[in-house]
């Protein structure tokens, strides 16, 4: 069922709201958003709030830079 973005009810827009954010889609310029009345924006805004937080949580973490070479070298003691 296609939603006309532009008459799309609070929960439908709620509904899909991950799918936008994971999509990358610029979700402050959604017809929706741009216009609702309701609580939508100030939910979008408290969700980009937690994702930062969450983000925070677990830092990026690089593997070392041998990681490979150990694998290779572990794989290679596992043949013989």
């Amino acid at each position: 069922m296609t939603v006309d973005t532009n008459s799309m009810s609070c929960e439908q827009f709620q509904s899909q709201l991950a799918e936008l954010v994971g999509s990358g889609a610029d979700v402050l310029n959604h017809p929706h958003i741009r216009d609702c009345k309701n609580n939508c924006r100030q939910l979008y805004s408290d969700l980009q709030t937690i994702a930062q937080a969450a983000k925070q949580l677990f830092p990026d973490e690089q593997p070392e830079d041998n990681l490979w070479a150990r694998i290779e070298s572990a794989i290679k003691k596992g043949d013989g």
